[in-house]
């Protein structure tokens, strides 16, 4: 263990952080707590046909699902991964298109085939190698269509609602359990719909390096689009005199906003532009950037970049947007502010977070067995009840 992880043990210990705003899933009545060992389950986890698992590159949702495969598996429970070609996994994985589809992604088509192909495996299984439960974190079909099939289904709401995804989930969240990420994106439901939660999403928190001595720079990732803010990063951290590295792919459709708002800034020097990163090189600008800058003008519902910087000890500055205030606990560790004036102020109070406060919090809330844990009780009162099912989320 590090210096960073001895003290934030310590910390956790002396003065508990607080916990998410939204809380977590309630644990549910077990039979661990009647004094009898609970049995391994059997869990088919759904994962998209788009990306591998874990992504090479950008792939938020399988991210989450890898990390959290991986969590259930040290667990001792019996994992089927349904996912796309060339994914790694402790878990027993199957793929079942001929390959993966980055550049189609919500083609109906190829998520249909995916989806029917997996649900016809689970149906077809012998007796002896049913599944407890399905893990859907497959879109929308596999929703639609989880009444047509004898096992329970739980379906993780990744996204956002929008007028179309709140009238599909009006007409079919019934037939599921609902799992929400955020309260933040649990506000904007559809009324008469019931979720479960919110569980965060979850991180191996041992497999990112937490770093105290930090570089002087500070930080933006994320797909290059106005909303994510790089424009108003670039803004923040000039006004306050600090070097910026931006990382992150250009969307299709945003090359115009790029070359128009974020190009003319790039110098090599005080703003730089290093494309998209992954594994240990983007672990290490998390880990040795001075902060995290986020100042989105959306209703993101989680925001994994935060949780991801956090853990490598990094404080976050963001805007009071969609979930931040849930994963930001203002002053101890980073700071939610209005706009890009009060981001340049707070820039220079960064020196008052410590890193383990960061990685605490992260510890508590959002590691691989902490989000684990939860979703065993969710599986468990699905399998009890074999309904969707509302718990209260814990103080």
């Amino acid at each position: 263990m590090d210096a960073v992880d001895t003290a934030a043990s310590q910390q956790s210990q002396r003065r508990p952080l607080a916990r998410i705003r939204s809380g977590h899933a309630a644990r549910l009545p077990s039979d661990r707590h009647r004094g009898l060992p609970e049995p391994r389950l059997r869990i088919a986890m759904l994962a998209p046909p788009w990306i591998s698992v874990p992504a090479p590159g950008y792939g938020g949702v399988e991210s989450v699902v890898s990390t959290l495969t991986e969590a259930l598996v040290r667990r001792g429970h019996d994992v089927t991964l349904f996912c796309a070609p060339g994914s790694v996994s402790r878990a027993t994985v199957v793929t079942l298109l001929e390959k993966a589809h980055p550049d189609e992604i919500e083609r109906s088509l190829f998520e249909v085939d995916h989806v029917a192909q997996a649900f016809d495996r689970i149906d077809h299984a012998a007796l002896a190698d049913r599944f407890d439960v399905i893990h859907d974190h497959c879109g929308f079909t596999g929703l639609a269509m989880a009444n047509r099939i004898d096992t329970p289904l739980v379906h993780t709401l990744h996204g956002p609602f929008t007028a179309d995804t709140a009238a599909f989930y009006a007409r079919h969240g019934h037939k599921a359990t609902l799992v929400g990420i955020s309260h933040a994106q649990l506000a904007s439901a559809p009324p008469e719909l019931e979720a479960v939660g919110p569980i965060p999403n979850p991180i191996d928190l041992q497999t990112w390096p937490a770093q105290e001595q930090k570089d002087d720079y500070l930080l933006w990732i994320g797909r290059i689009r106005p909303e994510k803010g790089p424009q108003r990063a670039i803004a923040a951290a000039r006004a306050a005199g600090v070097s910026l590295v931006l990382a992150g792919v250009i969307q299709p459709g945003q090359q115009e906003f790029f070359d128009r708002e974020i190009a003319p800034h790039i110098d090599g020097e005080r703003v730089r532009f290093i494309g998209e990163v992954g594994g240990t090189a983007k672990q290490s600008l998390f880990a040795h950037a001075r902060g995290l800058l986020m100042p989105i003008r959306w209703d993101e519902p989680f925001g994994m970049v935060i949780v991801e910087a956090l853990a490598c000890g990094t404080p976050v500055i963001a805007f009071r947007e969609g979930a931040t205030p849930e994963l930001i606990v203002d002053g101890e560790t980073g700071f939610l502010v209005e706009d890009e004036r009060e981001m340049a102020t707070a820039i220079g109070h960064l020196p008052m977070i410590r890193a383990h406060d960061c990685r605490a919090w992260v510890s508590q809330h959002c590691d691989g067995d902490v989000v684990a844990a939860a979703y065993e009780s969710v599986y468990r009162s699905v399998m009890r009840t074999r309904r969707p099912l509302e718990v209260g989320s814990l103080a």
